[in-house]
C-alpha cells in the first residue's frame, strides 16, 4: 500500500444520500451519489426508516458505479473509510456494516470516521492547499458549527455550535410555514431573490451582548448559534398577515428569514476567525450552496482579511469523495485503522475525527 497517495474506497450513510467516493492522495477519481430525497419529499423532511432502507437498495450500484468510474476493482484499493457518526442511526448502521463487510472480504484496512470533518476534508481534494492552521464554517441541516483546525488528522477544536435548530432545519421549518416545500435551503433561496430582505427585521439569535460578552471576557454563547426564535418570530409573522385576511408576502419574509440566518452565521464565524488568528476559513456543508450566504460571507472575509476556500457544490452535500479524502489523509499521516469492533455513534462529537480499537 502506498501511503504518500493511498487509493481509499469512502462510504457515506449518514443521512438520506448513499455515497461512495474514491481518492488517490488528493485526487478525486470517482464520487458517485444516490439520494433519496425524492421519497422524503411529502413528509416534509428526512424519515429515518425509509433513508435506512434506500441505502440498502442503493449501496451496491452506487459501489459499482465508483469503481466503474475509477477504472477500479475492489484488489485495486488500499483502504476504506466510512462515516461512523454522526447522523442517523439506521443509516448508519447501513454504511458500516457495508464497510465491514467489504473490509472482511477483502483484508483491507478500515476506518471509521467523523462525518463533519469528512466535510472539512473535502477541501484538500483537486489540488487545494491549506495552511497548516484553519478554521472552518459548517453549515447543513443537521449542523452549524464552528470549528479550528490544528490537524486535519488529530486535533479539530469545537468553536461554537447551534444550541437547538441547526440552519439547515430552520430553512426547512420556515419553508413549510410559507407553503415553499421540502427541501427548503433551495425553495427559500429561490424566493428570497424576488423580496427584499429588510422588509422585516426578524430575530438574531444569541446576538446581544448579554451571551456573547467581549473578546476579553466571552459569554457563554459567544460562537454559539440559535435559530429556534427566529423560526417562531416567522410564524407569528404569517399568522399576522393570515389573521387580517392579507396575502402574505412571501418573498419579503424569505428574503427578511434569511438575511437574519446568514448575518449571524458570517458575523459570529468571521469574528470567531480573527480572535482565534486565523487567516483562512473553508466553508462546507448542503447549506453552503446558498447564494447570499456566500456572497455575505465572502464580503466580510475579505474585510477581515481571511481567505475564503469554498468546495464545488458537489462536494459540499454529503457525499462518498469527502469521506476518502480524509481517509487517505488518515492513512499517508499514519493512523491506526479502527478495525472491524467499532460501533456507530449518532452524536459522535467533531473533536473524534477517527474511531480506535
Amino acid at each position: 500500500m502506498s501511503t504518500k497517495e493511498p487509493v481509499v474506497l469512502g462510504i457515506e450513510s449518514s443521512c438520506d444520500e448513499t455515497g461512495v467516493g474514491i481518492v488517490r492522495g488528493t485526487q478525486l477519481l470517482a464520487n458517485a451519489v444516490s439520494s433519496s430525497m425524492d421519497e422524503h419529499v411529502r413528509f416534509g423532511g428526512v424519515i429515518p426508516e425509509i433513508a435506512a432502507r434506500a441505502h440498502l437498495e442503493a449501496f451496491v450500484p452506487t459501489l459499482q458505479q465508483a469503481l466503474d468510474t475509477a477504472k477500479l476493482t475492489l484488489d485495486d484499493i488500499d483502504a476504506i473509510a466510512v462515516t461512523s457518526g454522526p447522523g442517523l442511526a439506521g443509516a448508519l448502521m447501513v454504511g458500516v456494516s457495508a464497510a465491514k463487510a467489504l473490509a472482511l472480504a477483502t483484508g483491507k484496512p478500515l476506518y471509521g470516521i467523523n462525518h463533519l470533518v469528512a466535510h472539512v476534508g473535502v477541501g484538500v481534494l483537486e489540488g487545494t492547499v491549506l495552511p497548516p492552521t484553519f478554521g472552518a464554517l459548517l453549515v447543513s441541516g443537521g449542523h452549524t458549527e464552528i470549528l479550528k483546525v490544528t490537524s486535519l488528522t488529530k486535533d479539530v477544536q469545537l468553536l461554537g455550535s447551534t444550541i437547538d435548530d441547526a440552519a439547515g432545519e430552520a430553512y426547512d421549518k420556515v419553508a413549510r410555514l410559507l407553503g415553499l416545500g421540502y427541501p427548503g435551503g433551495p425553495a427559500i433561496d429561490k424566493a428570497a431573490k424576488d423580496g427584499d430582505r429588510k422588509a422585516f427585521r426578524f430575530p438574531r439569535g444569541l446576538s446581544l451582548p448579554k451571551f456573547v460578552g467581549s473578546a476579553e471576557n466571552p459569554g457563554k454563547h459567544r460562537n454559539n448559534f440559535s435559530f429556534s426564535g427566529l423560526k417562531t418570530a416567522v410564524a407569528r409573522c404569517v399568522e399576522h398577515f393570515e389573521a387580517a385576511g392579507e396575502p402574505i408576502p412571501v418573498a419579503d419574509i424569505a428574503a427578511s428569514f434569511q438575511e437574519a440566518v446568514v448575518d449571524v452565521i458570517t458575523s459570529k464565524a468571521v469574528r470567531a476567525m480573527v480572535e482565534n488568528n486565523l487567516t483562512t476559513v473553508l466553508l462546507g456543508g448542503g447549506v453552503a450552496a446558498n447564494t447570499r450566504l456566500r456572497e455575505l460571507l465572502a464580503a466580510r472575509c475579505a474585510s477581515a482579511g481571511i481567505a475564503l476556500v469554498v468546495p464545488p457544490f458537489s462536494l459540499c452535500t454529503d457525499n462518498g469523495g469527502m469521506v476518502a479524502a480524509l481517509g487517505a489523509q488518515l492513512v499517508a499521516d499514519g493512523a491506526k485503522p479502527s478495525g472491524l469492533e467499532f460501533a456507530t455513534d449518532s452524536s459522535q462529537p467533531v473533536t473524534q475525527i477517527v474511531l480506535t480499537h
